[in-house]
């Protein structure tokens, strides 16, 4: 029987992919979000979207929380369990040439050294950690005891041997806690804490106000804003206010699961056009 954050190898057929292959990917990672282009990622929810996504060109790509606990048939924001959401970014890591940047919500509970061995297992080059707090049932975990978990995990990926690209969200603008201006205010004061304890890039997710962007961008410097295609905010736009780092994140899970639903509606209007049930 596997633990909480093993992933079971003979479930999980993979390539091996060493620790220097990983801090490899990690600094290839780290090294788009310099530019010349601002970055972007599609959000992957499973090996073959993946694929999909390099086949496309993209230089590196990201999971999709969402996208991978409703494909596994789980609820987002933590509800699928641990071990389960380790193995697919395993499959999704190892599917792939290029660099996977994981979704790891907000930890699972777990203790910094947990979540580094759990990231580098998977073969993960970046990730996300959220600052909702879905083990304490609701709002934010305190904005100075998260500055001091993700220090405590970048430490424990150093220790590990590859450091990997710290994506820190700001869920002040999920929350809405208080005025546009209070979560403005809120959302700066984290993203420079987060900042100061080695976060990468700053995720301020949901924000797609331009001025509060370009704020962000003043206060951290690299940035990641969440688009969608079809959205009030576009890659040009995004670049253009100094953003480094675009992502969609379940949009694109979403309209894939559109496409689906409606191929599923043809077929079954069609059988029962052709056997009457």
């Amino acid at each position: 029987m596997t633990g909480r954050f093993e992933i079971d190898m003979n479930e999980v057929q993979r390539r091996e992919m060493s620790i220097e292959s990983i801090a490899a990917r990690a600094a290839a990672l780290r090294q788009l979000h310099s530019g010349p282009n601002i970055l972007v990622l599609p959000n992957a929810w499973d090996a073959a979207s993946a694929r999909a996504f390099e086949k496309a060109g993209f230089p590196a790509i990201a999971t999709t929380s969402g996208g991978v606990a409703n494909a596994l048939g789980f609820e987002d924001h933590e509800g699928a369990p641990a071990a389960e959401m380790s193995a697919a970014a395993s499959r999704i890591a190892h599917a792939v040439d290029i660099p996977v940047t994981v979704d790891f919500e907000a930890g699972y509970g777990r203790a910094a050294a947990e979540i580094a061995h759990a990231l580098i297992a998977s073969g993960a080059a970046g990730c996300n950690l959220e600052d909702s707090d879905h083990q304490g049932g609701a709002g934010l975990v305190d904005a100075e005891r998260q500055a001091e978990h993700l220090a405590a995990v970048k430490a424990a990926l150093r220790a590990e041997g590859a450091e990997l690209v710290l994506n820190a969200r700001v869920d002040v603008f999920v929350q809405r806690i208080g005025t546009p201006e209070e979560q403005l205010a809120e959302g700066l004061r984290r993203a420079r804490l987060y900042h100061e304890a080695g976060a990468d890039c700053i995720y301020p997710i949901l924000l797609s106000d331009e001025a509060m962007i370009a704020e962000f961008v003043r206060a951290v410097g690299v940035v990641n804003v969440n688009i969608r295609r079809g959205g009030s905010l576009s890659v040009e736009c995004a670049a253009a206010l100094g953003v480094r780092r675009v992502t969609y994140a379940t949009s694109i899970f979403r309209e894939a699961m559109t496409f689906v639903e409606g191929v599923a509606g043809d077929v079954r209007a069609m059988t029962v056009a052709a056997h009457g049930r």
